[in-house]
């Protein structure tokens, strides 16, 4: 098994933390066209799904180290760059929002106050979940802030999926209520 066309992702994930660039290609090269026309499928411009793709790439040469995956590579990857080209299309969208207002000269520019807003609803979101208790607040960071789904965040705590959701159902519930007395003071 010399080759290593022949070898599995996960041999080439523990080769790739052991700095082997020819593993690294291997996944490149395995992976790469599978990448590019899941992005391109939902861009407008190739080249913004090549960048996108190569991007990826990037990244997960430079975490070769710190890599420590839940799911399969190729699982991975795919929510990776579909992660990568909703990102894009929210600064396309954002960017046409902000020409269309500028070209509408009549309109009041709130975007300043409108994001000191936001600042302030993030920090207070924020001060929230840390008055979570423990469990909670991490199954609860878990899924919000690092994508894991309530099967995988069971997995890496080692608890049932039931207990997961009554986390979650816990946590949202609790900052439902904060953030709704937050709101009517802000307003």
């Amino acid at each position: 098994m010399n080759s290593y066309t022949e070898r599995s992702d996960r041999d080439l994930i523990v080769l790739l933390k052991g700095d082997d660039e020819l593993a690294f290609t291997e996944l490149y090269n395995r992976y790469w066209k599978k990448l590019f026309i899941v992005a391109a499928n939902r861009l407008t411009h190739l080249e913004d799904a090549e960048e996108i793709v190569q991007d990826l790439f990037a990244t997960l040469w430079h975490r070769r180290h710190t890599l420590d995956l839940t799911s399969e590579l190729a699982h991975y990857l795919t929510v990776s760059v579909k992660y990568r080209v909703i990102k894009l299309l929210d600064k396309y969208h954002n960017q046409r929002r902000y020409i269309n207002a500028i070209l509408s000269n009549d309109k009041v520019d709130n975007s300043t106050q409108e994001q000191l807003a936001f600042d302030e609803l993030r920090e207070e979101l924020a001060a929230y979940v840390n008055q979570l208790p423990e469990k909670c607040r991490l199954v609860f960071r878990l899924s919000r802030e690092d994508g894991y789904s309530q099967k995988q965040i069971a997995e890496t705590l080692q608890i049932s999926e039931k207990t997961v959701e009554a986390h979650l159902g816990k946590a949202f519930k609790t900052l439902r209520a904060k953030l709704a007395s937050f709101m009517i003071t802000l307003l």
